[in-house]
């Protein structure tokens, strides 16, 4: 039985979706960009992540 905090993909808006699947590509352009060192930077691409999956959760349970 899933948790009250688990968040499938459906409990995005449409417009959280399309913003997740482009920052997910801006973190693989950078990956891609890499010039081998491995040092690639996405910190801001996952706080913006996380902040979106904190409104949809907020939205689930109603808070």
């Amino acid at each position: 039985m899933p948790k009250s905090d688990d968040l499938k993909f459906s409990d995005f808006t449409t417009g959280e979706k399309l913003r997740l699947v482009g920052l997910g590509a801006r973190a693989l352009k950078r990956g891609v960009a890499d010039d081998g060192s491995g040092n690639v930077d996405i910190s801001d691409l996952k706080r913006k992540v996380e902040r979106i999956e904190r409104k949809a959760l907020r939205r689930k349970n109603g808070k």
